[in-house]
């Protein structure tokens, strides 16, 4: 799947020289020279043409046992499908994005639609097909309609998929009857499968940089020029330290230690699967705080949880400062959305695997009944689970209204 992501990024890069060519002009002349650029003329794009896409388009790709990339909330997902060790091709998901602008009330998240199977050497051409519907038919009058899900919303998937068949040039099969079915976090320590190690370190709401505290960015700086690994992002805005050899683990470790930054395994699971935007002060978007906000929900939660006998439970919750929902707040088991000072839109219901929204449960809950608010509904949990049940299945199960008779009871 690196290789595909590879050869996707390389095929869909754009082939235009407008991107890249440097002109500047003499002002007393006003005559023009080329200082830096492609060739002369005018490249016309082979996919993007004279018109481009006519908003952001996002691509990932997951394995069905591990959707660690949370799959379902771009414009086009790839699902590999392995069996026997070997990936036999991909499901192909379209559609989904989580952006909801708050004055406009057409405006809602969205997960991708299950569109087909497709075959490993198959990728590049129905991409292409999917991306040159979306930039013949998608909206450019409504910037906040420009994403590819409001074209699926208003055509339908059949629609949609007729369209691509078209473009592509050949029927679309069914997709493979194998979905999502795990979500690994890559935290810790991990082998590579090459002799190598991997060490995923949780970075809580990505916000690398020193402190009193804890020096993250200086221990960040010292693995890079000592050790000198790979670094890769995760969706959960943490780190990847790859290619570590088995003689250096203790060597990484100890650094991180010398500058108090908290190893991965020590932090409560419902922390290292929580996530935040950075809201107030950094974003223009913000109407309340988010990243300086969770980290104290979670110091609240974290014993209420360990009271609960639920410390061990894996449970995704992610907050955002506005309706934008740059940290997925619209899909995993709870969601925390600013909506006024310091009040949020608390959704359940989702799910830590990635593919089922959540419902509203309350609106302009204010931050200091937060924790209360998800106590009362992790006892109702606790004593109404099924077997093996998460936290974000009994709530979808249960509902809204039962939920809130049963808190009120």
């Amino acid at each position: 799947i690196q290789d595909m992501a590879d050869r996707i990024s390389e095929h869909f890069l754009p082939r235009t020289t407008a991107y890249h060519e440097i002109w500047l002009t003499d002002p007393e002349t006003g005559e023009k020279e080329r200082v830096e650029g492609g060739p002369e003329g005018h490249v016309i794009e082979p996919i993007y043409g004279t018109t481009y896409l006519p908003r952001k388009f996002k691509t990932a790709i997951a394995l069905d046992y591990d959707n660690c990339v949370d799959v379902y909330t771009n414009d086009l997902g790839l699902i590999a499908i392995v069996e026997s060790g070997e990936i036999i091709g991909y499901n192909v998901v379209v559609g989904g994005g989580m952006g909801v602008t708050p004055a406009k009330k057409t405006t809602f998240p969205a997960l991708a639609h299950r569109l087909t199977f497709v075959e490993p050497d198959q990728v590049i051409g129905i991409g292409e097909a999917i991306m040159k519907v979306q930039r013949d038919f998608g909206n450019r009058e409504d910037r906040k309609h420009a994403r590819m899900k409001y074209l699926i919303d208003n055509w339908g998937i059949e629609k949609f998929r007729n369209q691509v068949a078209d473009y592509y040039g050949a029927k679309l099969e069914a997709p493979h009857e194998k979905d999502v079915s795990g979500f690994n976090d890559h935290m810790g320590w991990d082998e590579q499968g090459d002799g190598k190690w991997f060490y995923g370190l949780n970075v809580e709401n990505g916000r690398v940089w020193d402190n009193d505290r804890f020096q993250l960015k200086s221990a960040i700086r010292e693995i890079c020029s000592t050790l000198e690994p790979e670094i890769r992002l995760t969706s959960h805005q943490s780190l990847i330290f790859a290619d570590v050899e088995e003689s250096r683990k203790e060597e990484l470790s100890g650094i991180l230690k010398k500058h108090g930054v908290q190893l991965s395994e020590e932090y409560s699971t419902v922390r290292r699967w929580s996530m935040a935007c950075v809201a107030w002060p950094t974003c223009g978007l913000a109407i309340t705080e988010s990243e300086r906000a969770l980290p104290v929900l979670m110091d609240q939660l974290e014993p209420e949880m360990a009271r609960l006998g639920l410390s061990s439970e894996e449970l995704t919750i992610r907050m955002t400062g506005c309706p934008n929902g740059c940290a997925r707040p619209y899909n995993p088991d709870i969601g925390l959305v600013g909506k006024a000072k310091n009040r949020y839109t608390m959704y359940l219901g989702g799910r830590l695997l990635g593919n089922r929204l959540g419902f509203i449960y309350k609106d302009l809950v204010p931050f200091e009944e937060v924790v209360p608010e998800i106590v009362s509904v992790l006892s109702l949990f606790k004593a109404n689970r099924e077997e093996g049940e998460t936290f974000g299945d009994f709530c979808d199960r249960i509902g809204k209204e039962a939920l809130l008779e049963m808190t009120a009871a």
